[in-house]
């Protein structure tokens, strides 16, 4: 009997993904905190999970329903959003608020790990039950 993957880990194998691509952006986000002009991004985590789970997304294109190709990993176009500012133009054209994204990455590091520990346990499960223990 095969493993339905999809079935066994539901949103989570989705979730973990993009939890890490928006890491990279909250990251960008921070790096550029000093950047004139920079504009603050973040994800539509809800619709960026929605495409993911549909396989409309360039990093987890899907060719069959169960199967994934190796992509370059990005965000469908619409997932990536500007983020509107909640402090007035200091001038420099630049929307990033390094308190907000620290406190951001802190939240998606968090949300991360709880999801992979998650994961974790559900092939710790898996095994378990494949060696019939």
């Amino acid at each position: 009997m095969a493993i339905n993957f999809d079935k066994a880990l539901g949103i989570q194998q989705y979730t973990l993904a993009l939890r890490s691509q928006r890491a990279e952006i909250l990251a960008n986000n921070m790096a550029n905190a000093d950047t004139p002009g920079y504009k603050a991004q973040d994800i539509d985590f809800k619709r960026a999970l929605e495409n993911a789970m549909s396989g409309k997304e360039f990093g987890l294109r899907r060719t069959d329903k169960r199967h994934f190709n190796g992509g370059s990993g990005s965000l469908a176009h619409g997932d990536v959003k500007y983020r509107v500012p909640n402090q007035p133009d200091t001038g420099d054209g630049n929307t990033v608020d390094a308190q907000k994204e620290m406190q951001k990455y802190a939240q998606n590091a968090i949300d991360y790990q709880t999801t992979l520990l998650y994961l974790s346990n559900k092939f710790k499960g898996i095994t378990k039950a494949l060696k019939g223990e």
